[in-house]
């Protein structure tokens, strides 16, 4: 199998996860697609240097991480961000609770959100996350203490709201 075809597969393969995993970094389906492409680029042109193919995932979700860590240190102040929300997929939580859990998102800085995805949702262990990231497992653990708790404060999980409740138990639970 040639590494072109043996890429092709790797990519159609990781394409949907990497996408879910940027719109949750950046909240936006347009974005994210434009995030997953520049990783997997990346990611393609070091594919004849990629040894472990057991291992492939984890550098395309470092690559995804870091491009959009990039982007963001990069981005122009002139972005107009808009309060149209993106199509949702059927399923798992209620439209209202994903709207509220991307809003709370949306309040964190870009590596702090970083850090709660790839620790909540990607369900990487510190270790992990801190080799994603590039930083000591201390710096994922501080940064994923003061993510989580800018993330309760902003939902007011203190029984306020049920909606609220749902939400904070759908990222700490």
């Amino acid at each position: 199998m040639t590494n072109t075809t043996e890429f092709a597969e790797f990519a159609s393969a990781a394409s949907p996860r990497l996408r879910r995993m940027a719109f949750l970094l950046c909240g936006n389906w347009h974005t994210a697609e434009d995030l997953t492409q520049t990783a997997l680029a990346k990611v393609f042109a070091s594919w004849p240097r990629i040894r472990r193919r057991d291992a492939v995932h984890a550098y395309a979700t470092r690559t995804l991480v870091n491009t959009f860590l990039a982007d963001r240190r990069l981005r122009r102040n002139s972005e107009v961000l808009t309060d149209r929300l993106p199509d949702l997929p059927a399923g798992g939580l209620a439209p209202e609770t994903r709207i509220v859990v991307l809003d709370a998102l949306a309040t964190l800085p870009p590596r702090s959100r970083a850090t709660v995805i790839l620790r909540y949702w990607a369900d990487l262990n510190v270790d992990q996350a801190a080799a994603v990231l590039g930083c000591s497992p201390g710096t994922v653990k501080s940064t994923t203490a003061r993510a989580l708790s800018r993330l309760k404060d902003v939902l007011g999980s203190d029984g306020a709201t049920e909606e609220a409740d749902e939400a904070w138990g759908a990222w700490h639970g």
